[in-house]
């Protein structure tokens, strides 16, 4: 079971022969290599922010690859895990664009409140971005997208780097608000991350339609 409503919402595209094609060849994976997320957590972000509750989608690519990073939200890092550059780097817009400090890498706050922290490509080997990429997460993930499109209650869809904002085509409801701008990660962070105020901007559009806004910080 993912989560109550996600269980409903998701029912015949769990059904597809592509999904089941995709089940085989992940538990296939996992026998033989050292995969993240945990098997149990790969389907955290629907587990900790049902379908009805998302505010907010931030969309990565693929999980964290080194050890014990990736526990199914994106961005986010287990407990006790040294904080990738590109958590680093969100952080520190945090604090330029709302002044508040956010210290805590592990982000299942952030789902707790709304935020769907999504990754394209759910399940990665390790050591070996990307490694699951074209498998058939794409398939699904690209249809949540849809899924979530379809909503009436307003949505914040947050997209990052090239990758994440050529989803950008799939969101098509004019009652949802796209916030797009380069990666976070060292390498492209410079070049319009720092200072596109994505958590400020966030919070405006939804306590302008009635939404409780985000606590981004601690």
């Amino acid at each position: 079971m993912i989560n109550k409503k996600w269980d409903i919402v998701l029912k015949d595209e769990m059904r597809k022969p592509y999904f089941k094609e995709l089940g085989i060849f992940v538990k296939n994976e996992y026998g033989q290599k050292t995969v993240y997320p945990q098997y149990k957590n790969i389907f955290n972000a629907f587990r900790y922010t049902d379908y009805d509750e998302v505010k907010v989608v931030i969309l990565g690519q693929d999980p964290y690859h080194g050890e014990g990073e990736a526990h199914g939200l994106s961005f986010s890092v287990e407990p006790g895990v040294r904080r990738p550059p590109s958590l680093d780097n969100i952080f520190k817009e945090i604090k330029s664009d709302l002044g508040v400090t956010r210290t805590n890498n592990t982000l299942t706050d952030w789902a707790k409140q709304g935020v769907f922290l999504l990754n394209s490509i759910m399940t990665v080997v390790k050591d070996t971005p990307l490694s699951h990429k074209g498998k058939g997460w794409e398939t699904f993930t690209d249809d949540v997208i849809k899924l979530l499109n379809e909503r009436e209650k307003p949505i914040v869809f947050i997209l990052w780097g090239s990758y994440a904002r050529s989803k950008k085509a799939l969101i098509t409801n004019p009652n949802h608000y796209i916030i797009e701008s380069a990666h976070p990660s060292p390498l492209s962070a410079s070049r319009g991350f720092f200072g596109s105020k994505p958590f400020s901007k966030a919070n405006n559009f939804l306590v302008d339609h009635g939404i409780k806004p985000i606590k981004w910080g601690d």
